[in-house]
C-alpha cells in the first residue's frame, strides 16, 4: 500500500536557521531517503515552495475566487512530502517516526486510495 507522509513545520522558524545548521538537517533528510531506498519503500518526495507563494482557489456560484496563501492560519505549514510503500498503517507510522522532520514538526500519515475505472 502507498502512504503519503505530509511534513509540517513552522516555515518562519525554518527560514531563520543558519545555512550551516540547515545543511545538517538536510543531511539527515538525505539519510532518511537512503534508508527508504534501501528498504524498497521509497516512491517519491518533494519540498514545497513557501506559503507566501501559495494561493487557495474556490468556486462560488460559478465564479473563481482566489485568495493569497493557504486558507487557514496555522502554526505549522505543509512543507513537503514523501510517498512510501508500506505493508500497513503501523509500518507507515514507523517510517514517519524515523523521518527527521518529525523532530522539528509533525507528520500526517494518510493511505493513498487507488481508484480504478471499470
Amino acid at each position: 500500500m502507498r502512504y503519503l507522509l505530509m511534513l509540517y513545520a513552522d516555515e518562519i522558524a525554518g527560514s531563520r536557521i543558519p545555512s550551516a545548521e540547515m545543511g545538517k538537517y538536510m543531511d539527515q533528510m538525505y539519510a532518511y531517503k537512503a534508508a527508504l531506498d534501501k528498504a524498497g519503500a521509497f516512491v517519491d518526495t518533494h519540498p514545497l515552495a513557501p506559503t507566501s507563494q501559495a494561493c487557495t482557489v474556490r468556486m462560488d456560484a460559478g465564479e473563481m475566487k482566489v485568495h493569497d496563501g493557504p486558507y487557514a492560519e496555522t502554526r505549522e505549514q505543509f512543507g513537503g512530502y514523501f510517498i512510501i510503500e508500506a505493508a500497513d498503517m503501523d509500518a507507515a507510522r514507523l517510517w514517519a517516526a524515523r523521518c527527521p522532520a518529525a523532530t522539528w514538526g509533525s507528520i500526517e500519515v494518510r493511505q493513498i486510495v487507488s481508484h480504478s475505472r471499470t
